[in-house]
C-alpha cells in the first residue's frame, strides 16, 4: 500500500456504547474481516478487541469494548474498568447507541460516564433501518443536548449504511503520527484468544436462552504443524445442570458446538482443524480472580 506519509494519521479510537448497541458489528464492518465475535445476547463482549484500519492516509486501531452496565460480578466490575480505562486513553471515542431501542436510565448512565472525559466524541446512531425517518430527528435532538459530541451519525452497522464515511470523518480528529502496526494487520489479537472466542460465539448461539452469562471458554492446549491445527478447550460453567445443558442429551449439543466451531476455526486458519471440547463446572468462577485473568479479564 502507498502511502503519503506527509499527511499520515494515526491515532486509538474506542467504540462504546450499552450491550447489543451494535460495536462488535461496527468493528467487523470497518475491519472488512470478523475479528470480533457478535451474537443477540447482551455482553457478548468481555475484553478490548483491537481491529486495525489502515489507509494511504492514516491508520485507525479501534477499541472494542465490552457493553456499559452495572456491575453484579467481579467479571463485569473487569469488563467495566476496561471500558473506562479505553475511554480515558484513546484519542477518540465512538460512542454507538440503538436509535431503535427506547431512551432509558441505561443511556442516562452512559451519557453520565461520557460526561466529564475531555475526548473528542462522536455519537453514531445505529440500526437507522429500524427507525423511521420522521422519529430520527428527535432522537438526533435529544442526545445533542444531552451530550458534547463533535458530530452526530446516523448508520446501520450490518449494512454499513454512512458507515463508509465514517473513516474519513474519524481521521479529521485524529493528529499526524507514525504507522503502529503493519499494513496487512487487522488485528493484534493472539490466535489463542480468538479461536476461544470462537468457540464460545458457538457456544452460545447454540445454547441460546437456556444458558445465562456463567460460561467462559479456556484454550488448555494449542498444537500446530503444517496440516493440522489441533486445539484442546475447556468449557466452563457455574453448576452441574449447566454442565448437562451444554452436554445435552447424549453428548449432542456438545458436539453441535464443536463441529459449528471447528468449521468456523478452519475457516480462519485456513487449514483442517481439530477440536477437542470437555465442560467442567467451576462454581462462582465470575468472582474468581486466578479465573478471570485466565481468561484476560483481570
Amino acid at each position: 500500500m502507498k502511502r503519503d506519509t506527509s499527511v499520515m494519521k494515526s491515532g486509538f479510537v474506542s467504540i462504546v456504547g450499552r450491550p447489543n448497541s451494535g460495536k462488535s458489528t461496527l468493528l467487523n464492518y470497518l475491519v472488512g474481516e470478523k475479528v470480533s465475535i457478535v451474537t443477540k445476547k447482551p455482553q457478548t463482549t468481555r475484553r478490548i478487541v483491537r481491529g486495525i484500519v489502515t489507509r494511504p492516509d492514516g491508520q485507525i486501531i479501534f477499541l472494542d469494548t465490552p457493553g456499559i452496565h452495572k456491575p453484579i460480578h467481579r467479571m463485569n466490575q473487569s469488563m467495566m474498568k476496561a471500558v473506562r480505562e479505553a475511554m480515558a486513553d484513546t484519542d477518540l471515542i465512538l460512542l454507538i447507541v440503538d436509535a431503535s431501542a427506547e431512551f432509558g436510565r441505561g443511556d442516562e448512565f452512559t451519557l453520565e460516564l461520557l460526561k466529564p472525559l475531555t475526548r473528542k466524541k462522536i455519537l453514531l446512531l445505529n440500526k437507522i433501518d429500524l427507525v423511521e425517518k420522521k422519529n430520527l430527528l428527535p432522537i438526533i435532538d435529544r442526545y445533542s443536548k444531552a451530550g458534547n459530541f463533535e458530530e452526530i451519525i446516523p448508520i446501520c452497522a450490518l449494512s454499513g449504511e454512512n458507515v463508509d464515511s465514517l473513516l474519513s470523518e474519524i481521521l479529521k480528529y485524529l493528529a499526524e503520527g507514525p504507522m503502529f502496526y503493519p499494513d496487512d494487520q487487522i488485528s493484534d489479537q493472539p490466535e489463542r484468544a480468538i479461536a476461544a472466542e470462537m468457540i464460545r460465539e458457538k457456544l452460545i448461539v447454540l445454547t441460546e436462552e437456556e444458558m445465562p452469562y456463567s460460561t467462559a471458554v479456556v484454550i488448555d492446549r494449542f498444537e500446530e504443524d503444517d496440516k493440522l491445527q489441533r486445539i484442546f478447550a475447556s468449557i466452563f460453567v457455574e453448576r452441574d445442570s449447566q454442565k448437562g445443558i451444554v452436554i445435552g442429551k447424549a453428548g449432542q449439543k456438545l458436539k453441535q458446538i464443536g463441529t459449528e466451531a471447528r468449521k468456523a476455526l478452519e475457516s480462519f486458519f485456513g487449514r483442517k482443524v481439530f477440536l477437542e471440547l470437555h465442560v467442567k463446572v467451576k462454581k462462582h468462577w465470575r468472582d474468581d480472580e486466578e479465573m478471570l485473568r485466565s481468561l484476560g479479564l483481570e
